[in-house]
């Protein structure tokens, strides 16, 4: 007996049931696979921003509650509540280099914007910026505008523009170059205008602060710490604090796909058993001519096996494609979550690898009482059967 030939036939003895059921095991596996694959170009573009943002620790007020922390990655407006003399305390420490930021929210064209006021002397340096149009502040009193290069072309902006902000209007006198992170979507004007501005008076949303050796970190959040009485975060912390959350949302969305899954395991065991019923003279016959319960139950679990292979397969390759063609539909809402985040589905050779395995896995065990079922029949009760 050639256990695979009969394996084989026996599965595409009913092809539309054949088609259908392996249908049922490939759209769970593709959810499954587009969600990892879309998961993961999430978090890594979200470690993109981190890594962009240029500063080592990041100091708020004791108050901010995570959700005011994890808007600094993701460009929304923040409290100004922490006072600027806090920064004068902060660059006191040796080995420090420190920048403010005060964020606050306008419109251009009825679209929302962050207005960031900035210290003009440090910003460049701190950033890292260069300009691709136009000029740089001469001080902290100059009331105009830089903007960065995606808001620019956004709004088709250009310098010699004016944007108007609570009321009064700014001449835009130059355009940053590209940086790659939330700096290209931000409308910058020095503080104490952005404080006139808004009615703010002498308060800030956070600073940024760089180190002169990282292998200190520590020591200098210690040293921030001892001084003021503020909160300091690390990026890393920052950045474990929104990986946590984006973590959750794909706890979810996965259990949803491992709903499909569990569906579709239960149409393979609704196959087996009614391949058990149309076949019982087939096994009757294996039976009387020598064949064991072992070889019974050996065909129907490699009947099972099969099926989760080849759902597998076709579930990776469909959920490959979903997530390549989809993701720009898919995570067009991202950006407003994340301004200025261009996520792209990012597939692992391993997310594919434990997709079929997985595919496999289940339909195995969805296959195991099926195969009972088949084993025990005896030979006289399956020929006898009309």
């Amino acid at each position: 007996m050639n256990t695979l030939k009969l394996v084989a036939r026996n599965i595409t003895r009913r092809k539309g049931r054949f088609v259908f059921t392996l249908l049922g095991i490939a759209i769970g596996m593709a959810a499954f696979v587009a969600l990892l694959a879309l998961g993961g170009g999430m978090r890594a573009e979200i470690q993109t921003q981190a890594r962009a943002m240029g500063a080592s620790l990041i100091v708020t007020p004791t108050d901010w509650c995570t959700f005011d922390q994890i808007s600094i990655f993701t460009g929304e407006p923040l409290p100004a509540s922490l006072p600027l003399d806090v920064l004068e305390q902060i660059r006191d420490i040796d080995g420090i280099f420190a920048a403010p930021y005060l964020t606050q929210a306008s419109a251009i064209n009825m679209n929302p914007v962050a207005v960031i006021g900035i210290e003009t002397a440090t910003m460049m340096e701190f950033s890292g910026w260069e300009m691709a149009e136009g000029q740089y502040f001469d001080s902290d009193a100059e009331r105009s505008i830089i903007l960065g290069a995606d808001i620019a072309n956004q709004f088709d902006l250009e310098v010699g523009q004016e944007i108007p902000i609570r009321g009064e209007s700014f001449p835009i006198i130059g355009i940053l170059e590209p940086v790659g992170n939330l700096d290209d979507l931000g409308v910058y004007l020095p503080i104490p205008v952005v404080q006139e501005a808004f009615e703010i008076e002498d308060n800030i949303s956070y600073i940024g602060v760089q180190v002169d050796n990282l292998e200190n970190i520590e020591a200098y959040r210690a040293a921030i710490l001892d001084r003021v009485n503020v909160a300091v975060s690390s990026d890393e912390q920052l950045l474990e604090s929104v990986l946590a959350i984006l973590g959750s949302v794909e706890v979810t969305l996965q259990a949803i796909a491992g709903i499909s899954l569990i569906a579709a395991s239960f149409g393979i065991i609704n196959t087996m058993m009614t391949a058990i019923y149309e076949r019982r003279r087939e096994i009757g016959i294996l039976r009387s001519i020598g064949s064991k319960r072992a070889d019974i139950f050996k065909i129907f679990m490699l009947e099972s096996a099969v099926y989760g292979l080849l759902g597998g397969i076709v579930g990776s390759i469909i959920g490959v494609l979903a997530s390549t063609f989809g993701a720009p539909f898919i995570m067009s809402g991202f950006d407003q979550i994340m301004k200025g985040a261009t996520p792209e589905a990012s597939i692992e050779p391993m997310t594919i690898v434990l997709a079929i395995g997985l595919s496999m896995t289940i339909a195995i065990l969805a296959g195991l009482y099926p195969a009972y079922k088949a084993a025990n029949l005896t030979p006289v009760e399956a020929i006898s059967y009309e």
